[in-house]
This record gives C-alpha cells, sequence and structure tokens, in this order.
C-alpha cells in the first residue's frame, strides 16, 4: 500500500478514535461520575486523557511504516 494512502486513512482513523472516544469517556463519566468528588473526575479525566494515546501510537506506527511491495 503507498504511504500517501497508509497517512489518508491512519488520519481518518485517528480523528475518528479522538472524537469517538472523547463521546464514551464522557458518556462514562457523566453516568458513573455524577456524585464523585471532584479529585475524583480529576484523576479519571487525566487517565482517560492519555489512554487515547495507545491506540493513536499503533496507528502512527502502521502510518509511518515501508509501503509493502516496493522492496
Amino acid at each position: 500500500m503507498p504511504i500517501r494512502l497508509k497517512k489518508l486513512i491512519g488520519s481518518m482513523l485517528i480523528v475518528a478514535l479522538a472524537i469517538i472516544y472523547a463521546l464514551v469517556a464522557t458518556t462514562i463519566a457523566t453516568y458513573r461520575l455524577a456524585e464523585s468528588p471532584w479529585w475524583i473526575h480529576l484523576i479519571y479525566f487525566l487517565v482517560s486523557g492519555l489512554i487515547w494515546i495507545i491506540p493513536a501510537m499503533f496507528l502512527i506506527r502502521w502510518m509511518q511504516g515501508r509501503p509493502e511491495g516496493n522492496e
């Protein structure tokens, strides 16, 4: 697959990942943390704000990979 196509697909997937992840994380916070103290909210949003980086890291690594079939 050409590198430009990989970057296009990867970029769209990262945007979709960020939007879906933000919606899911906010929904979980709304329903589970409504009565929690402020420090629980702080910890939750710090952790959930960093976790999305893991799948994005794999997507970026895939995007930067060498094009297959051009060796």
